[in-house]
């Protein structure tokens, strides 16, 4: 066993048969877990009651830090009051507050949110509506979906669809929706490796979806889903003006495009949307995770008034118009957590704290340039990867020994292959950055 498995944190007695894990190796995972037991700041506390530093904002997700008492206290009152209410024919206050605490701070005209429970059934929601919003139009045969390589929108069967990691997608390949088509990915090491912000090669690409229209015709395709920034399959940052033309492509030929925000947005970028950022305006947006700081699941989708109110106003008097829709829909403890955590980000300017924070951050990382191992390093906003070289016959096991190592040296940091990610809560100092490179630095001077 790896000597590093082997002093991570254990806990004597527990019983670990029942609970099936996400996205892990159950069995390699349960011979030596790592175990947390609390949360604080920028801090996760072990159940050895070791410190690790949080260099991944959980799972790109606690942008206001851990255990924020405001969001606590949001949600122990709402639970007092009322602990659920559906919003089926029903609805509670706090639904329509958070929809509108939402809707500010998206991009001018997406002021109309619907809320799910995942970033998964986010995505889903959003290819629903693009295909109903042309069918209340009288274009229902606008059923195909494009994604793009190494694309992740969730786990849905809508989301393994439109997305592009083949490990998500080969064990259910016969039963993905039909119909549709991919993108190239962005990422070419050869132009783009150690790229500081946007490459400035690559916003061709986004060419690429003018074939696809050519090939099925632009009659045919409801709507293309990218992630702004591509983050579970190591950070693929566009090219510059690749997404400005992915919008005039689809403006062109009446073709929804969709952002999937579930990392980007609430301030991942120094903005409150990527979408802001690079001033591009999509027709959907999703979000999830930071929307109530992954206190309570929740996410959402933000559209266009139009899109809503074409699906509205198509709908029969006093009849259902969008047949869709979660048991746990703005649930209200989420719901409380959600403007509780959007008070904090506008109290506490959080959005311009990780502008401010970028530079740094830009410079911590690209510092590991020339480390062992080291192939890529690439940034756009709080968000990075250093990409390593792979070892023959075993890739990703460098990249998972180099997490346990950093792990077990007090900082957290998300692994994908030999990809490692970074995206630290909105409220790290510039020393706890460097720290978190730091400890990766040693890291990569150990490891084989």
């Amino acid at each position: 066993m790896n000597t590093v498995t082997e002093n991570v944190s254990l806990s004597a007695g527990l019983d670990m048969s029942n609970f099936w894990m996400p996205f892990t190796a159950n069995k390699q995972f349960k011979a030596a877990p790592r175990l947390l037991k609390g949360a604080k700041g920028m801090y996760y506390t072990t159940v050895d009651d070791r410190q690790v530093l949080d260099g991944s904002a959980g799972l790109w997700c606690v942008n206001a830090g851990h255990g924020r008492p405001e969001i606590i206290e949001a949600v122990r009152r709402q639970m007092t009051e009322m602990d659920y209410a559906p919003t089926f024919q029903m609805a509670h206050p706090l639904a329509f507050e958070a929809a509108t605490r939402v809707a500010q701070v998206m991009p001018a005209g997406m002021d109309r949110i619907f809320f799910s429970n995942s970033g998964s059934e986010a995505v889903d929601t959003a290819l629903k509506i693009a295909i109903a919003y042309h069918r209340s139009r009288g274009e229902g045969q606008r059923t195909r979906l494009i994604g793009r390589e190494r694309g992740y929108h969730g786990v849905g069967f809508g989301g393994i669809t439109v997305g592009g990691i083949l490990a998500n997608r080969k064990a259910f390949s016969g039963s993905m929706i039909p119909g549709a088509d991919h993108l190239p990915h962005t990422w070419n090491p050869q132009e783009m490796a150690y790229s500081k912000g946007q490459p400035a090669w690559g916003g061709h690409l986004a060419d690429e979806l003018e074939r696809i229209v050519a090939l099925h015709d632009a009659s045919t395709i409801a709507a293309v889903i990218v992630e702004p920034v591509a983050g579970s399959t190591g950070v693929l940052i566009p090219p510059q003006g690749y997404l400005q033309k992915l919008r005039e492509i689809c403006t062109k030929h009446g073709i929804l495009l969709i952002f999937d925000e579930v990392i980007t947005a609430f301030g991942r970028l120094g903005k409150a949307t990527a979408a802001e950022y690079f001033g591009v305006t999509p027709d959907l947006l999703t979000m999830a995770k930071a929307i109530n700081n992954a206190s309570i699941p929740m996410s959402a989708v933000a559209a266009k008034r139009e899109i809503h109110d074409s699906i509205i106003n198509a709908g029969a008097a006093n009849a259902i118009e969008l047949f869709h829709g979660y048991t746990y829909s703005a649930h209200p403890t989420a719901a409380a957590a959600c403007i509780a955590t959007q008070d904090i980000y506008r109290d506490e300017k959080l959005f311009d704290r990780a502008a401010g924070l970028a530079p740094t951050f830009e410079r911590a990382i690209h510092a590991l340039r020339g480390e062992p191992f080291v192939k890529d390093v690439r940034n756009l906003g709080l968000m990075g990867a250093v990409e390593v070289e792979s070892r023959d016959g075993a890739p990703g096991t460098r990249g998972y020994d180099i997490f346990l190592k950093c792990f077990a040296k007090g900082a957290l940091v998300r692994y994908t292959g030999d990809i490692l990610a970074f995206s630290p809560p909105l409220i790290a100092t510039e020393a706890q950055i460097e720290e978190i490179f730091a400890t990766v630095r040693t890291a990569l001077r150990e490891v084989a």
